[in-house]
């Protein structure tokens, strides 16, 4: 079983494409400057870490506002 679950995941971010963005964006920004939100994490690797960090609501998306936007 993998942890966390792709159905609790999914609670918190609506969309299976936007999860994956914004874990994979944490990811990387963990790569880089190593900025850990949480005290112990489960998994070693940095994409479940940020899925875990995603998990724990320590990390949120924010939408942005596309009425305005033009084609």
């Amino acid at each position: 079983m993998l942890y966390p679950s792709i159905d609790s995941l999914l609670t918190k971010i609506d969309s299976k494409y936007s999860l994956v963005t914004v874990a994979s964006r944490r990811a990387r920004k963990m790569q880089v400057d190593g900025n850990p939100k949480l005290l112990k994490y489960v998994s070693h690797k940095y994409v479940g870490k940020a899925l875990e960090e995603i998990h724990a609501d320590e990390l949120i998306m924010i939408k942005k506002n596309l009425e305005n936007f033009k084609e």
